[in-house]
């Protein structure tokens, strides 16, 4: 199954948006080009990636407007292209692989951890200290592999076109040692050190500020460049990650990351509390 790339899924909602301007059913579109509705569906919700070829047969039945076809089938040329994490494929399982091409893609990420460092801000000791700590028992060289593609991901932060990261952090991930000491001071230093990225801002969320919403769970909150790309969000469960897109989950999700901004300290008082944690160590 292909990765739901944002491109593939703007694709898919163009596709829709122009049957439905056209009065076809996926029944009377798919029967235009000799597919199934079951297939056409698929195109649709991004589940399987279409060609430009077929995109073009599907947009001339519908009557759309060539410059519009030819954007559309463009944008089936670039959703096809690999991303760099196409060579990491075999290590995941298709959720993961679903939230990372998205995640690739994303020009602002909002990211809640309850219980650990996020991801984009952990440094190679801390992620070898999660590896080693979950659920599989992984060889040394599953765990190398896994921190490489870790590693990988957090090059965005510092490259040309960064996205804006919203990281907030429950006080309880900071002092639950991963690793041993040495590695619980590096990675609170290399927080220090992130937060003063222009496009990075790290917030902790004290233990004073007691029960909140955000207990339950991680969440992220995904936002793209293009207007037409819905915000995605995705939450951690016990069966693994979970990407939502129906528009009722996104406000649930958009509310709970407000609420966990307000009862987060500021920017400047979370980096006092960092230099706190890191000196009492």
């Amino acid at each position: 199954m292909a990765p739901k790339t944002a491109r593939a899924r703007r694709l898919g909602i163009a596709l829709r948006t122009h049957r439905e301007a056209a009065g076809l059913t996926l029944e009377a579109a798919a029967d235009e080009i000799n597919s199934t509705r079951s297939t056409l569906s698929r195109y649709e919700n991004a589940q399987t990636l279409v060609s430009p070829a077929t995109v073009r047969a599907l947009l001339t039945s519908y009557g759309v407007d060539p410059a519009d076809i030819a954007a559309a089938v463009q944008l089936a040329k670039d959703a096809r292209k690999p991303g760099w994490w196409v060579s990491y494929s075999y290590l995941l399982d298709q959720r993961t692989i679903d939230f990372i091409a998205l995640e690739a893609e994303a020009t602002g990420i909002a990211n809640f951890e309850p219980s650990v460092v996020p991801g984009l801000l952990q440094t190679a000791d801390y992620i070898r200290g999660v590896m080693r700590g979950g659920p599989h028992t992984l060889t040394d060289e599953q765990v190398e592999q896994r921190v490489q593609l870790r590693l990988d991901r957090q090059q965005r932060l510092s490259g040309a076109e960064p996205p804006i990261l919203d990281a907030i952090i429950d006080e309880g991930a900071l002092l639950r040692p991963v690793g041993d000491r040495s590695v619980m001071s590096g990675q609170l230093q290399h927080l220090l050190k992130v937060a003063e990225l222009p496009n990075v801002t790290v917030q902790v969320i004290p233990l004073a500020a007691g029960y909140h919403r955000g207990t339950r769970g991680s969440l992220h909150i995904l936002e793209f460049a293009d207007p037409e790309d819905p915000i995605i969000a995705s939450v951690e469960t016990v069966a693994g990650q979970m990407v939502l897109d129906r528009p009722g989950d996104l406000r649930t999700c958009a509310k709970i990351m407000e609420h966990l901004r307000t009862v987060a300290l500021s920017p400047a008082a979370s980096r006092d509390q960092l230099l706190r944690l890191l000196n009492e160590r």
